[in-house]
């Protein structure tokens, strides 16, 4: 924390893994630091790793550990909107990995917005939509949210 306060570019910057100190405080489940990070600059969320993704999309993968999903939307709910490199949202992600903890906390957020319909519709390299591939992998539970 003490090096962002000093340069704060440094949280900017990716690692020879492709990632920055947000992506790997998230993919790590250390909440606090985390949201200390968010609350020092929230554009942060934005800033792509490998293969695009942000930290949304690393929390679409592992899961709403301890609230963090909840917290990072909260502090900037349109960072729902941006997709990686293969044209897959959140809730692409979600899906795939069959998370209906953050499946769940995404749609209740979309409600909110103005953009849900561009976000729900939004379709991958392949040409799916996330509730198509939710009925693709027989995912019943996931298709109630939408």
């Amino acid at each position: 924390m003490e090096m962002m306060n000093l340069k704060p570019a440094f949280a900017r910057k990716v690692n020879q893994q492709g990632l920055s100190p947000l992506h790997i405080a998230v993919k790590q489940g250390h909440k606090e630091m985390a949201l200390r990070f968010l609350e020092m600059d929230n554009d942060l969320v934005r800033v792509k790793g490998k293969n695009g993704k942000t930290p949304l999309h690393f929390l679409s993968e592992a899961g709403n550990h301890d609230g963090m999903l909840d917290r990072i939307l909260e502090i900037c709910p349109q960072c729902i909107q941006y997709v990686p490199i293969e044209n897959r949202n959140a809730l692409h992600i979600a899906v795939e990995n069959n998370r209906l903890d953050v499946l769940q906390v995404l749609i209740r957020t979309l409600w909110k917005t103005d953009y849900y319909r561009e976000v729900v519709n939004q379709i991958d390299e392949d040409g799916n939509t996330a509730l198509q591939l939710a009925a693709f992998h027989n995912q019943p539970e996931s298709l109630n949210y939408y």
